[in-house]
Order: structure tokens, then sequence, then C-alpha cells
């Protein structure tokens, strides 16, 4: 039986919601799943994730390390799943069609930027959701 009690450890409620919600799309007999996550997940070099990187805002490490946690419960699963990242930044703007898919990797702009509008971010998303490319795997968008 699913337990309605949070997790103690507030940075772990997201890992008891991914579990939860792989359990009933199994039992709803889902297969494809789209999860976001955060820019912390993506790679900065093979193996190294933003998050444990010295450069990762202290304010947002233990919402980046409860991502890195559940995307790990995710990997486990059976599931056709993709991750979704979004670049460091991600705000309302305008839609442009434009923006890169960086695989598991960190990109940033010339200028060090690393950032997208929610617009674009949506536009991608929506895109794999149509077209998957990127099965059980983690991917980044970023313009």
């Amino acid at each position: 039986m699913l337990s309605l009690a949070p997790p103690e450890d507030p940075t772990q409620q997201l890992v008891a919601a991914t579990q939860s919600l792989l359990k009933a799309l199994q039992e709803a007999r889902v297969r494809r799943f789209l999860m976001v996550g955060g820019a912390g997940n993506l790679e900065v070099a093979p193996g190294v994730p933003v998050v444990d990187t010295p450069h990762f805002p202290p304010q947002w490490i233990a919402h980046g390390l409860a991502h890195k946690d559940a995307f790990s419960v995710l990997r486990q699963s059976d599931l056709d799943w993709t991750g979704v990242s979004p670049p460091a930044l991600i705000e309302p703007g305008k839609r442009t069609g434009k923006f890169r898919l960086s695989g598991n990797t960190f990109l940033a702009d010339d200028s060090g930027r690393s950032s997208i509008s929610a617009e674009d971010y949506a536009v991608a998303l929506v895109d794999e959701l149509e077209h998957p490319r990127h099965m059980r795997q983690l991917v980044g968008v970023v313009y």
C-alpha cells in the first residue's frame, strides 16, 4: 500500500514521488515517460554532473541532488523514458524554434550563458514526445 506521508527528508520527496509514479505507470501499462529534470544532472565532464561541482549554487544543491537521485530511480526502470533538462537559466521569453540538444552535456554559449526561453523549452519537450529520439537518455536543451 502506498504511504501518503511525505519522507522526513525533503530532498527525498522527489525520489519517493518518482517511485510512486513509476509504480502507477507500470500498473497502468504506460510505456513512454518524459521526465523534466534540472541542469544539475547534465555533465561538465564524463561522469561529472554539474550538481557535483563547486560552481553549483549552494541554495540549489538539495534540489539538484534530489533530481540526481530521481533519475537514478528512473534509469533502473524498464520504461521507455527520456529525461529533458533545461540549461542553467529558463525563463519566459520568445518562441524562436531554435535550440540545441546537448545530449547529457551541460552547454553554455561563448559568453558563458546557459539559457533558454520557457517557450522554446516547451517546443523541445513536445518534439521529443512526438518524435522520440533519446530513449532511455537524459538530454539537455539550450540555445
